[in-house]
């Protein structure tokens, strides 16, 4: 089926790339997605194919958005199951854009595998089908914090401030659970993977540590030891002792060791926050 262009009466906003090979699930989204206020445009491709030859063609918008050097489209919401080129196959493809749209996974039943892939290419929501309203706003919201955090200060920084918070898909015995990051109290590394710890227990996912340092830096995530990554707003006290610096994270939570080679940016880090 050949891509369809459409927009939504409400700018200004978000212009964001719909791709669903059917057309049920087309309309479903393109329903959502024009029912949140911060979305402007709307522009749907029924194949990933169609979605890329979108993206380099010579629609005049996207030209001028990518000649000055902003990202063609703002988000691209996907579904991942798709003939021909897979919506996994197409995210490879739009992460070598510089810069990348925010991409978002909108799946089906039994789809759930593929949760940590996509985090690790860097989508910042995986929705399930049907997506009811609600759902579709708390991503909306997700792309709004990510374009700010990467500094991307167009339209869509200037109508919201967004919750920053992202979520992690943790594959439990063929369930895909999704933890939020503001939910994390401390982080560790175990060989290339990495355990969260959240209130409720633990959860290891296939990222390293030292992408997770990256990523979170922004919202306010530090590196205290090279097995240990903690929110620097969770830690209570700072602690000298026989062995060194440690941290208290929490009311007694957890004792966590500083590393000499950290101590001097947790302390600034520590002054800038306010934080003990």
């Amino acid at each position: 089926m050949r891509p369809t262009v459409s927009t939504a009466p409400n700018p200004p906003g978000l212009v964001v790339l719909a791709v669903d090979d059917e057309k049920d699930g087309m309309d479903a989204l393109a329903e959502r997605l024009n029912n949140n206020r911060y979305v402007r445009r709307i522009i749907q491709a029924f194949d990933a194919t169609g979605a890329l030859r979108i993206l380099s063609g010579d629609d005049q918008e996207l030209a001028a958005r990518r000649d000055s050097g902003r990202p063609i489209v703002d988000a691209v919401f996907s579904d991942l199951k798709m003939p021909g080129l897979t919506g996994m196959e197409m995210a490879k493809v739009l992460a070598g854009f510089k810069p990348s749209p925010v991409l978002i996974f909108v799946t089906g039943h039994g789809e759930g595998e593929h949760a940590v892939e996509a985090f690790e290419l860097g989508a910042v929501d995986f929705i399930p089908k049907p997506c009811d309203q609600p759902r579709m706003d708390r991503a909306i919201q997700r792309v709004l914090s990510k374009l700010r955090g990467d500094g991307l200060t167009g339209e869509a920084s200037s109508v919201v401030e967004p919750s920053d918070d992202e979520v992690i898909p943790v594959e439990l015995a063929g369930t895909t659970k999704l933890i939020p990051r503001s939910s994390v109290r401390w982080v560790e590394a175990q060989g290339d993977y990495a355990r969260l710890f959240t209130s409720d227990g633990s959860h290891l996912v296939r990222i390293p540590l030292a992408q997770l340092e990256e990523r979170w830096e922004k919202a306010g995530f530090v590196r205290i030891h090279r097995s240990y990554l903690v929110p620097v707003a969770l830690i209570t006290e700072l602690q000298l002792g026989g062995n060194g610096y440690h941290v208290i994270i929490g009311n007694g939570e957890r004792t966590l060791p500083v590393s000499r080679r950290h101590t001097r940016e947790l302390k600034d880090r520590i002054t800038r926050r306010g934080a003990i």
